[in-house]
């Protein structure tokens, strides 16, 4: 008895564990921090998803997707609406490359301010990983943006629909994949699609250019290698979004800056635009705002619904966006358009369909044919009782 008034003297002591006795036995109480204490700010709201500071796991699963499919709609039409309505001011088609520094520097306002109000402000990946992010960012947005100044805004929603077709090359040579014959097929719609699109393109419009076809098809090609390049980063080191937008865009702002000096293209740009404020700094920043709002509720839909169904509402919004394109913005228009466009939305189909057969199962033409038959059968017996 002694011997355990000592023990319990001890372990009233601070610091230590309390142990309680009863009957002989001893029972250990400790105390175990919750999830959320522990965890790092990063990864401690994993069940939560909040796009703009609107927390979506309070509401129904049905409300989430009605919430995320209106945002991507609403600010990637407005994005696209403003992108070609910039590049219609007449002489700012040669200022493409302009356009992307002014929104890379929006984008990184975006980021810090959205990093202020996170508590882990460190950077988790190394400098040298964002400069080659940067450099490809960079690379997707400038010579897409650049791209608008040779082609028509559908061409290019087009191509962006594309992004199999460099990812595949990519693949057969670099790590020597193989793919079924659903993947061939949907990048051979692609690229019948693209081919037939581009004709009409050339046929119709007056202002057709081959450079905005190499432009976009190059822009294509590191926007197919950067998502791997983001995605391998994020889940190496635990980065944010906001810390990803913040230094990616910061970084290829300067690299943007640094070209656009060594080539002379600043001081023409800056004078073109301090001519027409509104319709260059102040679309910009709309134009920034609702391109950095829409990928986060894009953000929100491939972590709540998959990326099944929120590839389908995005090639649905890029369709509304080409259909707008034409019904805002004067433009010559073939129905060659129509039935190219389609066929690029049947290889998107494919591809899907690829990526999720043990979800998406459609009926063989054998399992059509035996319903069919034991339907007749049935219809038959029931006409005969």
């Amino acid at each position: 008895k002694q011997k355990e008034d000592n023990n319990s003297t001890e372990c009233s002591e601070p610091g230590t564990m309390d142990l309680k006795f009863t009957s002989s036995r001893k029972y250990i109480s400790i105390s175990v921090p919750s999830k959320s204490q522990t965890m790092s700010p990063h990864i401690k709201s994993v069940d939560d998803v909040v796009v703009l500071g609107m927390n979506l796991s309070k509401f129904s699963k049905p409300t989430q997707f009605f919430i995320c499919v209106s945002g991507v709609f609403m600010f990637y039409l407005i994005y696209g609406y403003l992108q070609e309505l910039i590049f219609s001011v007449e002489g700012f088609k040669p200022f493409g490359w302009y356009l992307t520094l002014v929104q890379f520097g929006f984008y990184s306002i975006f980021g810090l301010i959205e990093l202020q109000l996170i508590q882990d402000k460190r950077r988790r990946i190394p400098g040298k990983t964002y400069m080659i992010i940067a450099f490809l960012t960079v690379g997707t947005m400038g010579l897409s943006n650049t791209s608008l100044g040779y082609l028509n805004y559908p061409t290019q929603v087009i191509f962006k629909c594309c992004k199999l077709i460099p990812v595949m090359i990519g693949g057969v040579f670099i790590q020597g994949k193989r793919y079924n014959i659903v993947d061939v097929s949907a990048a051979l719609c692609m690229s019948l699609g693209l081919i037939w699109f581009t004709l009409a393109d050339s046929t119709v419009a007056p202002n057709f250019n081959l450079t905005g076809v190499v432009l976009i098809s190059l822009a294509l090609c590191a926007d197919a290698v950067i998502g791997n390049v983001q995605e391998k980063a994020m889940k190496l080191h635990n980065g944010s979004n906001s810390e990803m937008v913040l230094y990616s865009y910061s970084i290829g702002f300067v690299y943007i800056l640094f070209g656009l000096t060594c080539t002379s293209g600043l001081s023409p740009a800056v004078t073109f635009c301090s001519k027409h404020l509104l319709q260059t700094y102040g679309y910009a920043f709309l134009f920034s705002l609702t391109g950095y709002f829409g990928i986060s509720f894009v953000l929100a839909l491939i972590k709540i619904f998959g990326a099944l169904l929120a590839v389908t509402v995005t090639t649905g919004r890029k369709a509304m966006t080409i259909v707008l394109s034409f019904l805002f913005f004067a433009k010559p228009f073939t129905l060659q358009y129509v039935w190219s466009g389609l066929l690029v939305v049947l290889g998107i189909f494919l591809n899907v369909y690829s990526k999720n057969m043990d979800k998406i199962k459609l009926p063989s033409l054998h399992g059509l044919w035996k319903k069919t038959v034991e339907e007749r059968k049935t219809r038959t017996l029931s006409q005969t009782v």
